[in-house]
């Protein structure tokens, strides 16, 4: 196993920072959204606007643990970058293989939100297609 130094984690930083803004920025549009429907729904209940609802909550709960993953992962990056810094080469290269994989859990759970949403657009178009 090659050596990691004090630059490998810190090369990880700037990607983790962006995608935890990417996460946020998703995380508020959720946010607002919610807020809009939830008006909609005590006007004018209906099912349609129930299982958005549902699904809305599935994804902001995806969009939580994307956030915790990705957090976790720059916090095992600080780890990491201790860990060289004090000579513990052998742990720290284990503890930034834990932060690795949790930036792919991370990615993973991106994806099957992605996945989620695109579905849910694909079923609102379909309704408004419906009405032509």
């Amino acid at each position: 196993m090659e050596e990691i130094t004090l630059t490998t984690p810190a090369l990880l930083f700037s990607a983790i920072s962006l995608i935890l803004l990417a996460y946020t920025n998703r995380f508020l549009s959720y946010a607002q959204l919610v807020r809009t429907l939830k008006d909609r729904y005590e006007e004018n209940p209906s099912a349609v606007a129930a299982a958005q609802i549902a699904n809305l909550r599935k994804r902001l709960y995806l969009t939580r643990t994307m956030q915790e993953l990705g957090i976790g992962s720059l916090f095992l990056c600080v780890v990491t970058m201790f860990l060289i810094y004090v000579g513990l080469l052998t742990l720290s290269a284990y503890v930034f293989g834990l932060a690795l994989l949790l930036l792919i859990g991370s990615l993973g759970v991106s994806l099957r939100e992605i996945q989620i949403s695109t579905h849910a657009l694909e079923l609102h178009l379909g309704t408004m297609e419906g009405k032509k």
